[in-house]
C-alpha cells in the first residue's frame, strides 16, 4: 500500500508535537493535583513547569512524542484523538517516571538543559517522585482494564530493557543482536504501548492495536539507535548533555558494540582502550574517531533506517490512508532524523 500525497490539512511533525504537548500538558497538570504536594513539586520541576523554588517557567517538559503517537494512532484508527488523551497522558507519565530513575542510575546531572531532579532535590526524593508518576499513569487508565494490562506489561518490558542496558556496562562480550533486544524493551515497548493504547481508545480491535504496537516498537528501536548516535556525536547545545557522554559512561550502545564486534584494527584498539583506560576529553574524541573508522556510526544509522522502514510497513498494514496516518509517518521520520 503506497503512502498518499500529504493532504492539505495535514500538519508538520513540529506542529503535531506542539499540539500534543498542549493537549497532554493541560491534562497532566490536572492529574498532578492528585499527587502529594512534595511529589508534585518535584514532578512539576522535572516536567518544566516551574523552578526548584516553585517559580513558573516557560521551559520545555520534553517533546511529548509518545503522547503524540497515542493521539495520532487513535485518529489513524478512525477515532477521535480527544478520546485518547488519557492514553497519551499515561505514556508520558511512564516515560517521565523512567527518566527520573534513569538519571539517578546513570548519574546524569542535567536533563533538558537544566539540573536533573535528583541533583536538585536529592536521590531519594527523585526516585519517589518517579514512583508517584508511575502510579499516576496506571490510575488515569484504571477504568479501562485492557489499557492497564498494556501499561503494566510495558513497564515490565521497560525494566527488563533498562536492566540489560546496565548489565552491558559490566560485560565485554555484548552482541549486536542483544543491543536490538535491549532497545526493544527499553524504548520500543513504550512506543508500542502508545500506539496500541491510542488504537484501543478509538475502539479498534486487538489485531489492529497489535499492528499499531508493532509500528511503535520498530519506531522505538530506531529512536534508541539514533539516541545512541547522539549520545556520542550529538551537539551538547541541542542535546543538553556533555559531548561524548555515552563514551564517558562506558555505555555499550549500538555503535560501541558494533565496533567491539567489528574485527577491524580500529575496533581492536578501541576495545583495548575502552574497557581499561579512563579518558579525558581528548581521549573521548579519539575513541569516537575509532568508532567512525570501523564504519559503525554509519551502520547504526542504517539500522535505524531499517527499523523506520519496518515501522512504516506495519502502519500501512493496519491504517488506511488518512491525515492521521500521514502525520504518524511524518512524526516517525522526524523522530529518526532529529538532532536531539
Amino acid at each position: 500500500m503506497s503512502v498518499p500525497d500529504t493532504p492539505p490539512e495535514a500538519r508538520t511533525a513540529q506542529e503535531v508535537l506542539m499540539w500534543s504537548s498542549r493537549a497532554t500538558e493541560s491534562a497532566l497538570r490536572e492529574a498532578a493535583r492528585q499527587l502529594p504536594a512534595s511529589m508534585r513539586r518535584i514532578a512539576g520541576y522535572h516536567l518544566g513547569w516551574w523552578d526548584v523554588d516553585g517559580t513558573p517557567t516557560t521551559g520545555s517538559g520534553g517533546k511529548a512524542l509518545r503522547g503524540a503517537l497515542a493521539l495520532l494512532s487513535a485518529e489513524a484508527s478512525g477515532g477521535d484523538p480527544g478520546r485518547a488523551t488519557g492514553a497519551a497522558m499515561a505514556v508520558e507519565l511512564v516515560h517521565n517516571f523512567s527518566l527520573l530513575h534513569d538519571d539517578v542510575i546513570d548519574g546524569d546531572e542535567t536533563r533538558r538543559h537544566r539540573t536533573a531532579a535528583w541533583r536538585a532535590f536529592g536521590t531519594a526524593d527523585a526516585i519517589i517522585a518517579g514512583d508517584a508518576l508511575l502510579s499516576l499513569a496506571v490510575k488515569v487508565v484504571a477504568d479501562r482494564p485492557p489499557a492497564v494490562e498494556r501499561i503494566t506489561g510495558c513497564v515490565i518490558e521497560l525494566c527488563g530493557g533498562q536492566h540489560a542496558d546496565i548489565a552491558f556496562e559490566r560485560r565485554t562480550d555484548v552482541a549486536v543482536d542483544e543491543c536490538t533486544e535491549m532497545a526493544r524493551g527499553k524504548t520500543g515497548a513504550l512506543f508500542g504501548c502508545a500506539g496500541a493504547l491510542g488504537a484501543l481508545s478509538a475502539g479498534a480491535g486487538a489485531d489492529v492495536a497489535t499492528g499499531f504496537d508493532d509500528f511503535g516498537r520498530h519506531l522505538g528501536i530506531a529512536y534508541q539507535f539514533v539516541d545512541d548516535i547522539l549520545g556520542i556525536w550529538g551537539d551538547p547545545a541541542t542535546t543538553g548533555k556533555p559531548a561524548y557522554s555515552d563514551l564517558a559512561a562506558r555505555k555499550k550502545s549500538l555503535p560501541v558494540v558494533t565496533t567491539l564486534n567489528s574485527g577491524h584494527p580500529a575496533g581492536r584498539e578501541f576495545a583495548r582502550r575502552y574497557n581499561h583506560e579512563p579518558a579525558d576529553a581528548d581521549d573521548l574524541a579519539s575513541l569516537a574517531g575509532l568508532i567512525e573508522d570501523t564504519g559503525a556510526r554509519q551502520w547504526a544509522r542504517r539500522r535505524a533506517g531499517h527499523h523506520l522502514l519496518a515501522a512504516t510497513r506495519s502502519l500501512e498494514r493496519v491504517a488506511a490512508p488518512s491525515r492521521g496516518r500521514t502525520e504518524l509517518l511524518a512524526l516517525a521520520h522526524f523522530a529518526v532524523d532529529r538532532d536531539h
